[in-house]
């Protein structure tokens, strides 16, 4: 039975650094947090209207379901484009490939055969007036030109035989390259505008909830913001701040007892990953006293919870 001469005030101030052991003691020997999971934003890759959501808030959604469809009508004439230009590149390769045609040898061999005749003919009519000029017949100008249309229609000659046989010797094999080069960029730019186009159509990456969709129909959305928000796993994970004594002791792979919040019996957990950097103030900013107060975040993952727990329940570790 209490003694009620003793004064209260005494009684609190015997009972008090019991109070503060005890607090102190439980700081340190438990890691509080919450239960997690994935979050995955997938992000918008180009500035479009949005002309589809054919998946509602908080609906299950599989790997590759889509979930927001921005608008492809500039991006498809881009493709067309892009298209159109490896046809006329496979065009031109294939011209060189096949080579001139009959046609076009024989064209060249005709006009070959008129400058040997129109040389010929100038040939003939220099050689007549240099002799008439010693009689006085024709001017030596009158010759001088004959001469000029002569050497004129040689160089014609020689020009018409050098394309006849570049017709018949065929496409250079530096030409070929070239054209096949054009070819195999035109290939890529398709293949980059077709990426660009199905990446409008923003799928699901993982299995998981569509948590939220940040945009409405019809909004013009930003390039790189938000478009879907995933929550993902098959079943969640504790984050939790391990105290700074503790720090040491832990490391990824060991195995801890997990208290729940509504659960009576404590889950399995496996560290997964405890970060090296203490949280909000670096260790070198405190005395050896505060020092304890440190906390690390870590993650601890939890195999045989069930997949219907929440995110965002407290949860407590015991240290070991």
């Amino acid at each position: 039975m209490l003694n009620l001469s003793i004064p209260i005030p005494l009684i609190l101030a015997a009972m008090l650094p019991a109070v503060l052991d005890r607090c102190s003691a439980s700081d340190t020997s438990v890691a509080l947090g919450v239960l997690a999971r994935d979050r995955v934003a997938l992000t918008a890759t180009a500035s479009e209207i949005i002309v589809d959501l054919p998946v509602a808030e908080g609906s299950v959604v599989m790997a590759g379901d889509t979930l927001v469809q921005l608008d492809p009508t500039l991006q498809n004439a881009k493709l067309n484009l892009a298209q159109a230009e490896l046809e006329k590149a496979k065009a031109t390769l294939l011209k060189l490939q096949v080579g001139p045609r009959e046609e076009e040898i024989a064209i060249a061999q005709a006009k070959v055969a008129g400058a040997t005749a129109r040389l010929a003919d100038a040939e003939a009519i220099y050689e007549r007036n240099a002799r008439l000029v010693e009689n006085s017949v024709v001017t030596e100008a009158q010759v001088a030109n004959d001469l000029a249309l002569r050497d004129s229609a040689r160089a014609e000659l020689v020009g018409a035989q050098e394309t006849l046989k570049e017709l018949q010797n065929g496409t250079r094999p530096e030409d070929l390259a070239v054209a096949e080069a054009n070819v195999r960029a035109a290939e890529a730019s398709v293949d980059a505008e077709q990426t660009v186009l199905e990446n409008l159509r923003v799928v699901a990456t993982r299995d998981g909830v569509l948590d939220s969709l940040p945009w409405n129909l019809g909004e013009r959305v930003t390039t790189g913001s938000p478009v879907a928000v995933l929550v993902t796993g098959q079943t969640p994970y504790a984050r939790v701040y391990v105290p700074e004594p503790h720090r040491v002791k832990l490391k990824p792979g060991d195995t801890l007892e997990v208290n729940v919040d509504g659960l009576d019996a404590p889950l399995d957990g496996v560290v997964r990953w405890i970060s090296d950097d203490a949280s909000f103030t670096p260790y070198y900013g405190l005395n050896q006293d505060d020092r304890t107060r440190l906390v690390y975040l870590a993650e601890i993952d939890l195999p045989t919870a069930s997949p219907d727990l929440p995110a965002g329940v407290p949860v407590q570790v015991p240290m070991p």
